[in-house]
Order: C-alpha cells, then sequence, then structure tokens
C-alpha cells in the first residue's frame, strides 16, 4: 500500500514545477509520509569508508536536503549514509529561477541552482538538533561573491565538521562560476591545506567533476594523497549533453541521472587505478545493478540522488537489498572483496 502511494505522490509531484516539487518532497518527509524501513543491513553489506561505520553502502548524494530539514527522516529511509548541502558561510539565493529541468526521455535532470542554501548558522543548528540513525557529512561550499572563495570552505569546515561525520570540498559544481578552476593543481593543494588545518578530526573527502581529462584525474590524485584526503567522491554532474533526446537538453547548468553513468564511471576507474585512496561512486545510479557496477569498478560506496526523482525514496530499498543479492551471486563474502574487481572494464 505504501509503493502505491508513493507512486500516485510522485504522479502529483511532476506534474509540479521541478523544485515546488522538491520542496513538497522535503515537507513529506518531515511530516513521516515516506517510507522508513530504517537503515538497511547484512554482514556482507556493512561498510567501513574512512574509519566510518557504515549499514550499507548506498548513500544520499548533497544537494537532496541542502538546507539539513529532513536529516531524521532520511537516515531512516534505507540509506547507508547521508551528505547535505552544499553550505555556504554566508546564506545566498542562488541563481534566478527556473533553474530545475527533468528529462524525463533520459531519465536525468539539468540544475544550475549556484549553491542556494540557508547558511552554515542555521544548517549547523539543524544537524545539531538532528537524530540521525546513520552517518551524516556535510557538502562545503563558497559563497558567489566572495573575495576569496577558497577561505569560504574553511570557514564552513571550521563551523560545521564538530557536527558531522564527515565533510566534503566541493570544487566541482559547474554553476558557480570559475567555481572548477580550483581543481587545478596548485589551486586545489592550497584550499586542501587551509580546510585540513581546522578540521579536527574529522574525515574530509574531495568531490571531483566528470569532464576532466586523464592527466587531470592524475594531477588530482596526487594531490588528494599529498594533502590526505580521506576519500574521493567521483562526480558531480557533467556539462556534456552528449546523446540527449528531451527538449530541456540546451538548458545551461549541471547534467545528473541516466546519462551520466559511464562517463562517471570511468573517470571513477581511472582514479581507483591511481590511488588508493577510498572512492565514492555517484552519478547515474539508479539500480542494484549500476551500484555493483561503480563498487567493481572501484568505489567503496556509492550515493544517488537523480534516480529519486523518478523511483522515489523506496528505490533505496530495491538498490540495497539488490546489492546483497548480486555480492552473494558473486561469492564475494563483503562489499570491500568486491571494490575494483572488474575496474579493467572501464578502462
Amino acid at each position: 500500500m505504501k509503493q502505491v502511494l508513493e507512486q500516485i505522490g510522485l504522479r502529483a509531484l511532476r506534474r509540479m514545477d521541478p523544485e515546488d516539487a522538491h520542496g513538497w518532497a522535503i515537507k513529506a518527509l518531515q511530516n513521516r509520509l515516506a517510507p522508513a524501513p530504517g537503515p538497511l543491513t547484512s554482514d556482507r553489506l556493512k561498510t567501513r569508508v574512512a574509519g566510518i561505520d557504515m549499514p550499507n553502502p548506498i548513500g544520499l548524494a548533497a544537494g537532496f536536503d541542502k538546507n539539513a530539514e529532513a536529516v531524521t527522516p532520511l537516515s531512516k529511509a534505507g540509506f547507508g549514509f547521508l551528505e547535505v548541502g552544499a553550505a555556504t558561510p554566508q546564506p545566498q539565493p542562488g541563481n534566478e529561477k527556473p533553474r530545475l529541468f527533468r528529462l524525463g526521455a533520459d531519465g536525468a535532470a539539468i540544475n544550475r541552482f549556484g549553491f542556494n542554501n540557508d547558511g552554515m548558522e542555521t544548517i549547523g543548528a539543524r544537524l545539531k538538533s538532528a537524530c540521525a540513525a546513520v552517518p551524516v557529512g556535510i557538502n562545503l561550499g563558497a559563497n558567489k561573491t566572495s573575495a576569496d572563495r577558497a577561505a569560504d570552505f574553511a570557514t564552513v569546515m571550521a563551523h560545521l565538521g564538530a557536527d558531522v561525520d564527515f565533510a566534503t570540498v566541493n570544487v566541482s559544481s559547474p554553476n558557480t562560476e570559475k567555481l572548477r578552476d580550483l581543481q587545478g593543481p596548485a589551486a586545489l593543494a592550497a584550499l586542501l591545506d587551509g580546510v585540513m588545518q581546522v578540521r579536527g578530526t574529522t574525515p574530509v573527502f574531495l568531490k571531483i567533476a566528470p569532464d576532466l581529462s586523464e592527466s587531470e584525474i592524475a594531477d588530482i590524485a596526487v594531490v588528494a594523497r599529498d594533502a590526505r584526503v580521506d576519500a574521493i567522491i567521483a562526480t558531480n554532474t557533467t556539462l556534456s549533453r552528449e546523446g540527449l533526446r528531451s527538449e530541456h537538453a540546451p538548458q545551461a547548468g549541471g547534467l545528473s541521472g541516466q546519462p551520466l553513468f559511464i562517463r562517471s564511471t570511468r573517470v571513477l576507474a581511472q582514479l581507483s587505478a591511481q590511488t588508493d585512496i577510498p572512492l565514492i561512486g555517484v552519478g547515474g545510479v539508479g539500480s542494484a545493478q549500476q551500484a555493483y557496477a561503480k563498487i567493481c569498478a572501484g568505489a567503496s560506496a556509492v550515493q544517488l540522488y537523480t534516480a529519486l526523482v523518478y523511483g522515489g525514496l523506496s528505490l533505496v530499498g530495491d538498490i540495497v537489498t539488490g546489492l546483497d543479492r548480486l555480492l552473494a551471486r558473486d561469492g564475494f563474502a563483503s562489499v570491500q572483496d568486491a571494490v575494483g574487481s572488474r575496474r579493467a572494464d572501464w578502462l
């Protein structure tokens, strides 16, 4: 019955403006009108990434709960971990609307939000009051008008680091002008140094773009190693529009969802071949098979977001239980045993 009601709700939300629909989805979560099976787990699924114990390796990517408004109910939706944000030092409205577009024919979305969020003070207060059943991380961002964007990351880290299980340096969003310039080796090393100086004991992750050359991936691997980054998230949204069918394909912004799967998984595999740093795979995950493919390409854990727009939160349980069956089918006693087992297929 709950799945039937969820499908009815999804159909209703799809008739609405995408950003308004997302707002109603957050309200539904706050009012407990969503699946809540609790953290799903098994001996095979229990995962440890960068010293963080997770009941399963399926996480929620940043951007879904930008302002940490639904941490408690989301932590009971079947995920093994959550990432909220991005948070910036000061609140900011982001780019002008409309800025979110569904590409139903492609199983995708394009957004150009521009780090709209309530700011680190408000987000921090919500994190303190949340009762999360799984690990929670914060995605660090920079204000669009900041005179020193690199310093913004350290500012948010210092303010929120003690209230989360990990923090992600996000220099890979395509929706803030010149932000991706911070992925260059020198700029990235300096930025990470600033974050590391104020992190305390909180693990620091780095989120990279899918639109990188092999040499750029190699450079990032070296910088991340030297900075002692705890994990790398591969990848953010893409600027590519290859193969799209939707009328919204020409819209500016970052593309997420199914068209990103192959591109992001190849970057993941390339990175896996060059570093021992734990990797988290994200981009186009909408099924247990795709989550498993990310793990076999080199990911220790996986995140999703856009697939929830089309499949609803019940999709989380389907992916988690399906992944458990796939691991068992192939004789893996744990997620870790499967990590990188088919990396060569993507190189």
